[in-house]
């Protein structure tokens, strides 16, 4: 009895490895590829959940290079080189890993790169041609706005023809999308198509236009993940338009200047102010300064600036005041101040809100917008 006993017991000891094993080659995405661009390295990017992410260092010899992930279901992967990462090239790759599948790429991670392997990757191949060829119009109309921009023409110019041609392509763009859909319903890679298309509604009708068993089928949680983010960013963003409508009371709060000394929005009334939410480490907050600095002079005295810093320390918080001269008042928000992000319903930054001298929201602007401007001029140009 001993001996069958200790002999179930190995048993039983071989087969937990042999089920982990089991297990870590369900969830395994193999990738291997022989491309051009790259010169000895690619981080691969693995998003694990709860907004956090594993990186890991791939070796690439002479353009060749093999590896495998492991993810649960269907999920977004990157992988950049170094400089990329650094922004000095542009070289890298986005794919959906899914568990099981195996990929091998082709191509110049720098412009153009090709995916054959098992039957999804040949299929992703094909619905990654088709997007490419659906939104190149619009990126040649980025592309030649940025030109534009970079040789001193104005942002609300350019934004002014952004506005009159990138609905109609974007519109163009869906189509062209919902109809591969629609004459490809059985493609199981048609699923990387819903999160592209960026509207809920556009997204609800793609889903429709699957076939029973690629829309109840493994990609399911992979566009309704999306899904799902975009309806709750809609309703986080209605919340935030009620907390930031015209009209309506702007709550008062009370933080530590640049000098580490109370200051309340309250002491602020019977004067407009204007609450700008930024941080250090936001770009366009940093880019819209010379323009913030030119209104505040433009009108001096017939408003103040209440700059709320965010998400930074207080280092380097105090550093950008110094760095970019800002002549205003400051305060400091800590990281861990949710109250106030909650109150205001911060949803970007920069957010601008200016308040009239009774304390109410006159108007709310996300992002480094001209039509806070327009606003100042509507409003102070005449006073």
């Amino acid at each position: 009895m001993k001996s069958i006993l200790c002999s179930l017991a190995l048993m039983a000891m071989a087969c937990v490895p042999a089920m982990a094993q089991k297990k870590a080659a369900s969830d395994a995405v193999h990738f291997k590829g022989d491309v051009k661009g790259v010169k000895d390295t690619l981080l691969v990017i693995v998003p694990q959940g709860d907004q956090k992410a594993k990186t890991d260092t791939v070796l690439v010899k002479n353009g060749k290079f093999d590896f495998t992930v492991h993810v649960s279901g269907p999920t977004d992967i990157s992988g950049y080189t170094p400089g990329t990462m650094r922004g000095t090239e542009r070289a890298g790759f986005q794919v959906i890993a899914v568990p099981g599948e195996s990929a091998v790429m082709s191509g110049d991670l720098t412009s153009n790169y090709y995916l054959t392997g098992s039957k999804f990757y040949q299929q992703f191949n094909e619905v990654d041609r088709m997007m490419e060829a659906a939104q190149k119009p619009m990126q040649q109309l980025v592309d030649s706005l940025q030109e534009r921009m970079k040789a001193g023409e104005s942002q609300e110019a350019v934004m002014k023809v952004y506005q009159e041609k990138g609905g109609q392509l974007r519109q163009e763009m869906h189509d062209k999308m919902l109809n591969f859909i629609k004459q490809h319903p059985d493609n199981e890679a048609c699923a990387y198509l819903i999160p592209q298309l960026g509207e809920l509604d556009w997204m609800h009708d793609a889903v429709k236009l699957l076939s029973p068993a690629v829309r109840d089928g493994r990609m399911k949680s992979y566009y309704t993940s999306a899904i799902t983010a975009l309806e709750n960013e809609a309703k986080a963003e209605a919340e935030a338009a009620k907390k930031q409508a015209s009209g309506i009371v702007a709550p008062d709060f009370t933080l530590n200047d640049i000098n580490g000394k109370p200051l309340s929005l309250s002491s602020l009334r019977g004067q407009y102010v204007i609450l700008d939410f930024w941080g250090s480490w936001c770009i366009w907050c940093i880019k819209g300064f010379p323009e913030m600095k030119e209104y505040y002079n433009k009108y001096k005295g017939k408003f103040q600036i209440l700059g709320v810093d965010c998400n930074d320390t207080q280092e380097k918080w105090k550093a950008a005041v110094q760095k970019h001269e800002l002549p205003w008042l400051h305060v400091y928000c800590p990281r861990d101040n949710r109250q106030l992000f909650d109150a205001y319903g911060i949803q970007g930054f920069p957010t601008k809100i200016l308040i009239d001298p009774q304390g109410k929201i006159v108007k709310t602007v996300v992002g480094e917008d001209p039509a806070f401007y327009t606003l100042l001029d509507e409003t102070f140009g005449k006073k």
